[in-house]
């Protein structure tokens, strides 16, 4: 039997990402198709990885140092 389905955790294998990952963005609607169940999400087989949004210009976040001055 074959299903039409994955889940957040097969996708996020698949994807090269985390489970949680995909669950955020199956919860900001960026996956296509994306259906909630109970507390897990199906996700349509064959659903390509969306673009990552999160970083602008195609560079990575810039990472702010930690002040270690003394207190």
């Amino acid at each position: 039997m074959e299903f039409n389905w994955i889940t957040a955790q097969e996708a996020a294998e698949a994807w090269g990402i985390t489970d949680r990952r995909v669950q955020v963005l199956c919860a900001n609607g960026q996956i296509e198709g994306a259906l909630r169940l109970k507390r897990g999400w199906l996700i349509p087989k064959g659903t390509q990885k969306p673009a990552d949004g999160r970083a602008r210009n195609g560079r990575k976040p810039a990472v702010r140092p930690k002040d270690n001055k003394d207190r």
